[in-house]
């Protein structure tokens, strides 16, 4: 026997309410809502509840089928729907969705992508304030967890999330990039503690998910000679999950319908028992690599920050995609000061973008003097909205917070297309179950 509750979906959608706002009347807590999303039976404590507050009968809200066939014959019944009926209504149960829990999430760029891609996102975990809340004004229905990660992870996991160790799907994030005072010593997990890495680990270990998805800045390879990044690789395989080269890719967004050139280093880990059943592969580049033109000519207004009057007059002299050679050098030398003696070619500064080349990598702060980011046709910088589209954000991604606040949320998210293209890749490897 199985449950389906389509008709409370229906009684939702007639009363004009959202299923945050059946949790909240109704008092029941976010994991009898997942359970409800996931089409799974509930106690009927909950469901006296929510009738209570619907104003309806048990069977004026929830069917009981007896299998998938009988489902079928059910819904192939209502009228014109046919079988397009039947695919956009089918429970979760023939149509299963494959379950996430991202931690360090951020304003949701990843989560995003992770979601578009098919996943049920069951949990965020994110300390920043405005970017939680950036989530939670986005997706009501997430369960937004603002809190310090090491309060959650060292909580029962499997009692928290209403999960079983190994039933999770996918665990996603990235830690911040952090030195290990132990690293090389082998003490496994004990070897990230006091790091934020530490917590993701914690997470593994605690909730043993078939996949992960680790991602990070490009340099971690390279961070304190390579050390971080194989006392990393070696926790992982100790808690249980094999990473071989084809699963560690630096993966440029530009290549995947990211107008914005953004490496990041992606470590994808499947769990030892199922080794042999999932395939993975990083997705292929994209054959057209989007630029400025594609994003910012229709880009709806949004709050920004401009240039002072004096930077404003030297930018008006740089052309598209020039930096500070392409201006008289007295004016250069004087803008530079000191930065004029310095070695390298400098060509961050004074650095104004072309529409027919890609963003360079979207920043937490938009008016730096050394990593200038230039408007193309005006001499400001990119407002939120145009690096939100950078990072491939729907139009409709709202920002919360100050707007200095909504700069960094925009430029430490993960590109939304990226997320989607290697979330993609993962979930056809859980398909192979």
């Amino acid at each position: 026997m199985a449950v389906c509750y389509e008709k409370l979906w229906n009684i939702l959608d007639e009363k004009e309410m959202t299923r945050t706002e059946l949790k909240e009347d109704a008092g029941i807590s976010f994991n009898v809502l997942a359970r409800l999303g996931k089409e799974e039976p509930v106690s009927m404590e909950s469901i006296e509840k929510i009738c209570t507050v619907l104003d309806c009968n048990i069977g004026d809200m929830m069917d009981v089928v007896p299998d998938r066939q009988g489902r079928q014959a059910k819904w192939s019944g209502q009228g014109k729907q046919g079988d397009e009926g039947i695919r956009s209504r089918r429970c979760k149960s023939e149509n299963p969705r494959f379950t996430t829990i991202e931690l360090f999430a951020g304003a949701g760029g990843l989560a995003l992508g992770v979601e578009k891609a098919g996943f049920e996102t069951l949990g965020l975990v994110e300390l920043d304030k405005a970017a939680a809340e950036t989530l939670r004004t986005n997706r009501p229905s997430w369960n937004v967890i603002c809190d310090d990660i090491a309060n959650i992870s060292k909580l029962d996991l499997e009692a928290y999330f209403s999960l079983k160790k190994g039933e999770l799907d996918l665990l996603s994030g990235g830690a911040p990039c952090q030195s290990f005072s132990y690293a090389g010593n082998r003490l496994g997990l004990e070897d990230a503690r006091g790091t934020l890495f530490y917590h993701y680990a914690k997470f593994l270990n605690k909730l043993k998910p078939k996949m992960f998805l680790f991602e990070n800045v490009k340099g971690l390879r390279s961070h304190d000679k390579g050390r971080t990044y194989k006392t990393i690789l070696d926790i992982f395989q100790q808690e249980g999950y094999t990473i071989d080269e084809s699963q560690i890719s630096v993966l440029n967004a530009w290549d995947y319908g990211v107008p914005q050139k953004r490496e990041r280093l992606i470590t994808v880990g499947i769990r030892n028992d199922l080794v042999e059943k999932i395939h993975f592969e990083f997705p292929k580049p994209h054959d057209y690599k989007p630029v400025l033109r594609d994003v910012l000519l229709d880009c709806p207004e949004s709050a920004g920050i401009g240039y002072s009057d004096y930077k404003k007059s030297i930018f008006e002299l740089v052309p598209p995609g020039g930096y500070w050679r392409d201006i008289p050098q007295d004016k250069a030398k004087e803008y530079m000061k000191s930065c004029w003696d310095m070695g390298g070619g400098r060509t961050g500064i004074l650095r104004r973008l072309s529409l027919d080349e890609p963003s360079l990598t979207v920043l937490t702060s938009p008016s730096q003097k050394q990593t200038d980011r230039c408007h193309p046709l005006e001499a400001r910088p990119f407002t939120v909205r145009e690096n939100a589209r950078c990072q491939t954000f729907p139009d409709e991604w709202e920002f919360c917070g100050s707007v200095s606040g909504q700069y960094k949320q925009v430029g430490n998210a993960v590109p939304v297309n990226l997320a989607y293209e290697i979330a993609l890749k993962i979930k056809e490897g859980l398909e192979c179950l």
